[in-house]
């Protein structure tokens, strides 16, 4: 795992970082999977521990510690969603979407793993450089793995379901992996996703999950 140069991109309006080599960790979810109260709640508390953050200079850790309490907070409402829209439930979908993640493994990103649940997607990866022969490569950018992947998982989606409209939440969650160690506890938190939702007693025991088998140890 290679900590190299880092990268600023951007997704809408939240700053996210790059560096060159990484793997990352993401999250992305169903429109409408989160009832928008539900999301202004939570954003007005972020807000006001931001600004206490702020006001009192704790720095880079408060933020990571808002950040953390949001990704739980969603984690477990997602988990335990009992309505709202459950397409990746739908054989069809979770099908297309897992041949989608295969399709563009070795081409745009190394795929380390994947867990395919009924309301969000968890998913760790390594995007390539553009050119592998080149000295300081440039490689292909999240946000442009994320659009494409998306973009056409939810045309695809749509057609199968006979729906029109969002299939994905404009945002995604993404983390970039800092070290092997890391790596390894991400890797054991997205295949036991289904395990921590009582979908299954086993992460093996779960179809729409993926791990590389250099990876398996991880896990």
């Amino acid at each position: 795992m290679r900590n190299l140069d880092y990268k600023p991109i951007y997704h809408r309006n939240l700053p996210h970082l790059q560096p060159w080599g990484a793997a990352f960790f993401i999250t992305f979810r169903l429109a409408g999977s989160i009832p928008r109260l539900v999301l202004e709640r939570w954003a007005a508390d972020k807000r006001r521990k931001l600004a206490q953050a702020n006001s009192s200079e704790l720095g880079r850790d408060a933020l990571l510690a808002i950040g953390r309490k949001r990704f739980r907070e969603i984690e477990n409402w997602l988990h335990s969603a009992d309505r709202g829209p459950l397409w990746l439930g739908d054989e069809r979908i979770a099908q297309m979407l897992c041949e989608s993640l295969h399709y563009r493994d070795g081409k745009v990103y190394r795929l380390d793993a994947y867990c395919v649940m009924p309301n969000h997607v968890h998913l760790v990866f390594a995007p390539l450089p553009l050119k592998p022969e080149a000295l300081n490569a440039e490689y292909y950018s999240l946000a442009a793995i994320l659009h494409s992947l998306k973009g056409r998982t939810a045309n695809q989606a749509n057609r199968l379901l006979e729906r029109h409209g969002a299939f994905w939440d404009h945002e995604s969650y993404d983390h970039y992996i800092r070290d092997e160690d890391e790596w390894g506890r991400v890797i054991a938190y997205v295949l036991n996703n289904p395990v921590k939702a009582n979908l299954a007693q086993h992460w093996q025991e779960w179809r729409w999950s993926y791990c590389r088998l250099d990876a398996t140890s991880a896990s």
